[in-house]
């Protein structure tokens, strides 16, 4: 036993690399479950001693337990939102929003797409990705019947959407949690540095979504009527539900708002909403709604990457994208940004973010916060961005084509492929233009 320690520790970053790289293979081909296999990773890590099962050391607090390495305020963060969007939901508010927008486009079909692919935008930046898109979808299964079209241009619109308008603020979507809380960047920055080009982005994709799909939207002004006379008295089930969640949402995003001035971390102003929204509720069904498989699959995966900080190898990978950029800001900004739009149209944009946040962090032990402050906003662009690129490349891609297909309207690998490429290179064309205009130039 001692002599396999003594092997892992000569060897450590080798070993925790191929322990990440294999996690990776596996996560890619959906075989196991991705919370398993970074179960079984993050298991395999603490086991081998890549990271420290001991809290103390020596009679002080030993940096390498492998709880340092679980970023708590991501966790508590999403747990916390997640309870709050599950109650909120509950109300029937979010249908409710969205079928009052469908009245106001007097049921043009065309004029359908850009509302449901605003509302999805905007609800993304708030809520999740995978809330939002399910939470939009039942509403357009029933205009796409109403209006007698193929509902796949408004579920593919929905989908680009999601993961463009998620990518504007600190909530919208995990990488961005994870890069916030990494970077200690705050809701605002977020909403300052990257709302003005996600709208731009999402004008000039619902541009083209319309442009490819326009001999698909079209149907009978009788048709059109129907979705003007939706009957909307109803949708609001539980009105106290409704005020109550309300509420609570507008002051928790005024918390997030407010951050810089009270100093309370966003994860602290969540847990309060959503503790506050329990009182009301049977916590035990509530809680069972949580996503605990993300939850989970957060934390593994924390761990298996903490192996690869604490062996160096996060510092070795740090030091090699400064000397292939001879130390260029504007060279690392735009591999960075990039390959992180590539690479997230293949695999999970979560491990990807989690592995690239601490590489960030040991560039700035280097070169100075001043140096990798656009560097931070170019990761969030391309992680979140990239999920675009395919079907796999985020979980709403996969919840909405899935749905789709249950429904009878297939969407396929290549025909999503072929507008998700478009979609994800013209995106990348303009953050990388936005980010030399802002920071580089």
């Amino acid at each position: 036993m001692e002599d396999l320690l003594l092997l892992v520790q000569t060897n450590a970053v080798a070993i925790s690399t191929c322990i990440l790289i294999i996690a990776y293979i596996f996560i890619a081909t959906e075989k196991i479950s991705k919370v398993t296999i970074a179960l079984i990773g993050a298991a395999v890590t603490i086991l081998l001693g890549l990271v420290s099962q001991s809290k103390h050391l020596n009679g002080s607090l030993n940096p390498d337990y492998f709880i340092n390495f679980i970023d708590f305020n991501v966790i508590f963060l999403l747990v916390s939102m997640m309870i709050i969007v599950n109650i909120a939901a509950g109300s029937g508010m979010f249908n409710w929003i969205a079928n009052e927008l469908l009245r106001l486009t007097k049921g043009h079909p065309k004029m359908i797409l850009v509302v449901l692919g605003l509302f999805t935008a905007i609800t993304s930046a708030f809520l999740d990705n995978v809330t939002t898109v399910i939470l939009i979808m039942p509403v357009t299964f029933f205009v796409a019947e109403q209006l007698d079209i193929n509902p796949v241009p408004y579920l593919i619109t929905e989908i680009f959407a999601s993961n463009i308008g998620g990518t504007a603020t600190l909530i919208g979507d995990p990488p961005n949690i994870i890069i916030g809380s990494a970077a200690g960047l705050s809701f605002m920055d977020f909403v300052n540095e990257l709302t003005p080009v996600i709208a731009v982005i999402f004008a000039v994709v619902t541009g083209i979504m319309l442009l490819f799909f326009r001999k698909n939207l079209v149907t009978t002004p009788e048709k059109m009527q129907a979705v003007v006379n939706l009957d909307n008295k109803h949708t609001i089930t539980n009105f106290p539900l409704m005020l109550r969640s309300s509420i609570v949402l507008l002051l928790v995003i005024l918390g997030f708002v407010m951050h810089d001035k009270t100093h309370i971390e966003t994860c602290v102003t969540a847990m309060l909403g959503a503790s506050f929204l329990l009182i009301f509720e049977k916590p035990a069904k509530i809680i069972r709604e949580v996503e605990w498989n993300t939850i989970f699959f957060f934390i593994g995966l924390f761990i298996i990457i903490g192996g690869m900080e604490a062996s160096g190898a996060i510092a070795l990978m740090a030091k090699w994208i400064l000397d292939i950029t001879q130390g260029s800001q504007q060279a690392a900004a735009m591999i960075i940004l990039w390959a992180s739009g590539f690479i997230s149209g293949i695999i999970d944009n979560i491990p990807y973010t989690a592995t690239m946040t601490p590489m960030i962090l040991e560039i700035e032990k280097v070169m100075g916060g001043d140096y990798t402050y656009p560097l931070w906003w170019c990761l969030s662009l391309g992680a979140c961005l990239g999920g675009n690129m395919t079907i796999i490349g985020a979980a709403a891609n996969v919840i909405v084509t899935e749905t789709s297909t249950h429904k009878g309207h297939k969407i396929e690998f290549m025909t999503f492929l072929k507008y998700g490429v478009v979609t994800t290179l013209i995106s990348l064309a303009l953050s990388s233009a936005y980010i030399y205009m802002k920071f580089l130039h």
